[in-house]
């Protein structure tokens, strides 16, 4: 099992899959999100447009994860999970971050996916406290990824030095 914690913009990164920190829409916005828009071309604006909807506006509830090509970008595939707003932590907050890397580890799996780069899922306009997800997503991928055979490699990667710090001191922890 490997897991690497990374300060990288993770849009030049050359692995299998790429994570992108998604609203339920998919169709691009701020943030990471938009910077993976951005370098993918309009191509992956359309084959989020071609996503089905599951209700109005929503391709992508939280806590779940889809599959597209990644166009332009030097990974193969986007995989966008969208986690939730943080209210406090008292609203499933926990357990849909959690569900986030579960899923993509699931869609790795089944696309047979060696190499995948997360961002810090919530950690930015959605306002989720930086050291709680980073504890979160260590707890998880380590779950997850030691009941595999074949576990993918994973960058977690940062944006600041708050995250990374989070992150590095989650990875210590766990």
């Amino acid at each position: 099992m490997s897991i690497e914690i990374v300060r990288v913009d993770l849009t030049s990164l050359a692995v299998d899959a790429v994570v992108n920190a998604a609203a339920p829409d998919l169709l691009g916005g701020g943030g990471v999100d938009g910077a993976i828009h951005r370098a993918a071309g309009p191509q992956l604006l359309a084959a989020c447009r071609a996503l089905p909807q599951v209700s109005p506006g929503v391709r992508c509830p939280p806590g779940e994860a889809r599959l597209t090509a990644a166009f332009a970008l030097p990974a193969r595939y986007v995989i966008h999970t969208v986690g939730p707003v943080w209210r406090g932590g008292d609203r499933g907050e926990p357990a849909l971050l959690a569900s986030c890397y579960r899923q993509c580890i699931r869609l790795a799996t089944e696309h047979a996916l060696r190499s995948l780069a997360f961002p810090a899922i919530s950690c930015g306009v959605y306002g989720y406290p930086a050291d709680a997800a980073a504890s979160i997503a260590l707890r998880t991928l380590r779950d997850v990824l030691r009941e595999l055979a074949q576990p993918p490699s994973v960058l977690l990667c940062s944006f600041n030095d708050a995250v990374e710090r989070a992150l590095r001191q989650a990875f210590s922890a766990a």
